[in-house]
């Protein structure tokens, strides 16, 4: 049987350090958002969703929008609003900003929560530290990161201790990422030059 799964592209953040909309930034010549869509396209998911505030920016891209549950609670709230809107057991969260995200890697995370159904987080560590934006949530989750967001305790893990979490450590995720790509993530324009190189170099 498999798993029901929807995958939710968070878009809410205020791209700050990058000066202008990472989703949109350019990269070989399409916008970040259009690389994340092209490897998360084959999943096995029902359906493909963005979360974002801002509706009209993402329109064009033909994708059910979501916006936030609870206004200005961060990162934490973007996943509530993406389990909250989830029509599937299972969400597959990603931030906006990750272009070399490994369609391999998470074939095998979500494959983990159908070999277990008891699991209601999936999520790599990477340095010791969860990639909370790069992770499997069940619809389990909703009620401990509700009373998070009520009690205005945004930190993206918090509520990790009340869940059943499965970690990927370093030695399970690095043979299907070895230079570990996968957990890039553009906050400043000095990063994007970075990655706009790497990409360059993968497309040689």
């Amino acid at each position: 049987m498999s798993t029901k799964l929807t995958v939710a592209i968070s878009a809410g953040g205020k791209s700050s350090r990058m000066g202008t909309d990472k989703a949109f930034v350019e990269m070989a010549g399409k916008p970040l958002i259009a690389h994340m869509l092209e490897r998360v396209a084959d999943l096995g998911q029902q359906d493909t969703v963005i979360i974002t505030n801002r509706p009209t920016d993402y329109a064009h891209l033909g994708l059910p929008l979501y916006g936030d549950v609870i206004a200005e609670k961060g990162a934490l709230g973007g996943i509530y609003s993406a389990l909250h809107h989830s029509q599937t057991e299972y969400t597959l969260v990603l931030a906006c900003d990750m272009p070399f995200v490994n369609p391999p890697l998470l074939q095998h995370m979500i494959g983990l929560c159908q070999a277990d159904p008891t699991l209601d987080v999936v999520v790599p560590r990477v340095h010791d530290y969860p990639e909370g934006l790069h992770a499997v949530y069940h619809q389990r989750c909703l009620a401990p990161i509700r009373s998070r967001l009520e009690a205005d305790k945004l930190k993206v893990i918090g509520f990790y201790p009340d869940v059943k979490v499965r970690y990927l450590e370093e030695p399970e995720w690095r043979p299907f990422d070895p230079q570990g790509l996968t957990f890039f993530d553009l906050d400043t324009p000095e990063e994007l030059e970075i990655a706009r190189r790497m990409l360059g170099e993968h497309n040689e």
